[in-house]
């Protein structure tokens, strides 16, 4: 048996009772699972990297501030 993964985003508990009850009415085994549509997304392995070491400068006081009428400035597009 192979299987399929299918995201489903239901607005209440009679569209999930609704999926259940056609899946058993076909005879397919399913299994649910709860997960938020974030939950099982995969980053690029390098991006997380870059992105933990900037938390961890960040907590390390290694940054800068800009105020707001001198971003321009900073960014070099003035």
């Amino acid at each position: 048996m192979e299987a399929i993964n299918i995201r489903a985003y239901p607005s209440d508990i009679s569209q999930i009772e609704a999926i259940k009850a056609i899946l058993k009415a076909l005879k397919i085994q399913f299994e649910m699972t709860k997960e938020k549509p974030s939950d099982n997304v995969a980053y690029n392995p390098e991006f997380v990297a870059k992105i933990q070491k900037s938390r961890q400068d960040y907590k390390e006081g290694n940054f800068i501030t800009v105020e707001k009428e001198n971003f321009k400035a900073f960014l070099g597009i003035e």
